[in-house]
């Protein structure tokens, strides 16, 4: 009797030790290198912006890659969550954007490359003909993509703007109080 109280307490051990899909990690979509990358640049705005643009430029090769593919539920599948992706790092890239202007970083260097590969990933995302399959993942992408080239578009403008007037704090990481 002793060995199959023994088995059950293992097997139901087991079924508790198990994840459970809630528990399951989120998907992330960057890579571990990429992750070490963005983290290295981490005390360099101008660099880490640089990094995240890179890599959204190789997402979106990604994304019109798939697109010369021809048309299949796997093919679909696969541009869904690429444009998933591409949109979380949009949304990223434009929360560190955020932090960088709230802290009068200057940024202006990585801002230039920034603002041409935005234009080039709306132009990919219009293009790109929307099926039932992920046409909701490329409007989340258009509109993530026109939220981010704005918002750098208004940064370079403020940060041209502000560092004619603090010419003392050109090139730095942030503004320290006076």
């Amino acid at each position: 009797m002793l060995p199959m109280r023994c088995l059950a307490a293992i097997a139901a051990c087991l079924l508790l030790a198990s994840p459970s899909p809630a528990q399951k990690e989120k998907h992330d979509p960057l890579t571990e290198a990429e992750i070490k990358e963005i983290r290295e640049a981490g005390s360099d705005p101008n660099q880490r912006v640089i990094v995240y643009t890179r890599i959204l430029n190789e997402h979106a090769e990604t994304i019109e890659d798939l697109t010369r593919r021809a048309p299949s539920s796997r093919r679909s599948l696969r541009l869904d969550g690429e444009l998933q992706d591409f949109t979380a790092l949009l949304d990223e890239l434009g929360t560190n954007l955020d932090v960088y202007a709230e802290r009068k970083g200057d940024i202006r260097r990585a801002l230039k490359p920034l603002n041409q590969a935005t234009e080039k990933w709306l132009e990919m995302l219009r293009a790109l003909a929307g099926t039932p399959a992920f046409d909701l993942a490329r409007k989340e992408a258009l509109e993530s993509g026109q939220e981010l080239a704005d918002q750098a578009k208004h940064l370079d403008t403020e940060q041209t703007e502000y560092f004619k007037l603090h010419k003392d704090e050109v090139g730095q990481e942030r503004a320290e109080p006076k």
